[in-house]
């Protein structure tokens, strides 16, 4: 595990955090948007709070026999559950990713009582448990760890990071100091995108919703392509639906869906302030259509888009679902 160090727009809420580590909390719970550091945060404070030379920044040293743990994934006072992980049949929790997951289960959390039954290898150390997506966890996994946080082992700190705060059962979140975790500036994320040497910065961050991490998954995912989409839609009534469903196949269901959802966000928010969020560079395309809009239509058309969203990944006819949906785009302008 290469920790990465907080990012700019984050250092008030660390300055802050590790100026009070002395009495931090049993559990804290980072949320905010998807993409904008979280769980980097949340790593990089686990990783400064068991080091053992912290710096005068309160960053980790990155040169103790504790660093050295965190940068082989092996630290035996830190646990990060997530969906990733993989859980065999005899409910032992290993860190190897097999399959996509979307839950976070039981065994999961169950795998915890060994860990926390054990003191630190240090007398006097933390052990320290980070949870992602804190969302992620199933019913049974939540009720598991709620009795945890009810009865929270001496010198155990639980770090749960959500996107979706409000999907957390309300009895986690009591026990939890919750921090909301800043969104960068639009220089501050073009800074950094610019930094780590990402093209198209401005265009990217205007689809990422303004989270720059987000940005950067997209590039990796080739989500640029979505924007020859945008070229087509622009079209409107006109349209070619097969041109948009050949494009859309190429560039994949889930990520054509969700570009598709952006579009017609976009639409509806122009409709009523005049302003685009993801497709700033598309404005101007979004400003004409918005003029021929059947404002019922469009609501149709994003009922319908939710739909196919959640048979994204399933082996259907994604060729004829991406007809009807185009077919549905072409009659929302007059």
């Amino acid at each position: 595990m290469i920790v990465k160090k907080y990012y700019l727009w984050q250092s008030s809420t660390w300055q802050r955090l590790m100026s009070d580590k002395k009495r931090l909390p049993h559990a804290l719970l980072l949320r905010g948007q998807s993409g904008i550091g979280k769980l980097d945060f949340a790593i990089s404070f686990a990783q400064a709070l068991l080091c053992e030379q912290v710096n005068s920044a309160h960053q980790a040293c990155g040169a103790c026999p504790s660093c050295g743990w965190f940068e082989q994934d092996n630290h035996p006072d830190f646990r990060l559950i997530s969906p990733e992980q993989d859980v065999s049949k005899d409910d032992e929790v290993s860190t190897k990713s097999t399959k996509k997951r979307t839950q976070i289960v039981i065994e999961q959390i169950r795998g915890l009582s060994d860990f926390l039954s054990l003191s630190s290898h240090k007398s006097d150390g933390l052990r320290i448990v980070t949870i992602h997506p804190a969302e992620g966890l199933n019913a049974a996994a939540a009720n598991a760890l709620l009795k945890m946080l009810e009865e929270p082992p001496p010198n155990v700190i639980f770090i749960l990071v959500a996107h979706q705060a409000h999907k957390i059962l309300p009895t986690i979140m009591s026990r939890c100091q919750t921090i909301d975790m800043p969104v960068p500036t639009t220089e501050d994320a073009l800074l950094w995108m610019k930094q780590e040497g990402i093209q198209s910065a401005e265009i990217l961050l205007s689809y990422s919703g303004g989270a720059p991490l987000m940005a950067v998954d997209e590039v990796e995912e080739g989500v640029l392509a979505s924007f020859e989409i945008c070229k087509l839609l622009s079209f409107g009534a006109k349209s070619d639906i097969f041109q948009l469903s050949t494009a859309c196949l190429v560039l994949g269901m889930e990520n054509a869906i969700n570009a598709l959802q952006k579009w017609s966000y976009d639409l509806l928010l122009f409709h009523f302030t005049q302003k685009v969020r993801y497709y700033q560079n598309q404005e101007g395309a979004v400003k004409k259509l918005v003029q021929q809009l059947n404002l019922s239509q469009l609501l149709d058309f994003q009922k319908m888009l939710g739909d196919a969203k959640k048979s994204a990944n399933h082996p259907l006819n994604s060729e004829l679902q991406l007809e009807r949906l185009f077919l549905h785009y072409t009659q929302i302008f007059k």
